[in-house]
């Protein structure tokens, strides 16, 4: 079975992979309010955190491709973004922090970025 690559797929359609990103930015938003309102131990919080790492787990992956034809001031700049993020998810997931806020700015900053 052949597969697209990202980098195929963002030379085909650069706008349409960015919109696909914005919009898991904004799905990622809204369940990090939802985890916000709820408290940290609630359902909401989990599958937020989980939605989250996933989501930069999987940015970070493609960011430190070799195909990424990103500049490197960037792509280095958005890694450091994904890392400090995917600490953010662990604090909580461990007890250490109880906010989500500041998950929400960073990631409708980069949301923003991509409109």
């Amino acid at each position: 079975m052949y597969q697209i690559s990202y980098a195929e797929n963002l030379i085909d359609n650069p706008s349409e992979c960015r919109d696909r990103e914005r919009r898991a930015l904004e799905h990622a938003i809204g369940l990090l309010e939802k985890a916000q309102a709820a408290g940290v131990r609630s359902p909401a919080a989990a599958e937020a955190l989980s939605f989250v790492s996933t989501l930069w787990r999987a940015l970070v992956e493609d960011l430190v491709a070799p195909e990424n034809d990103l500049p490197d001031v960037l792509r280095a700049d958005l890694v450091s973004v994904g890392v400090w993020i995917l600490k953010e998810v662990d604090l909580i997931r461990i007890g250490r922090s109880e906010s989500f806020l500041g998950l929400i700015e960073v990631c409708a900053i980069i949301r923003d970025g991509l409109k």
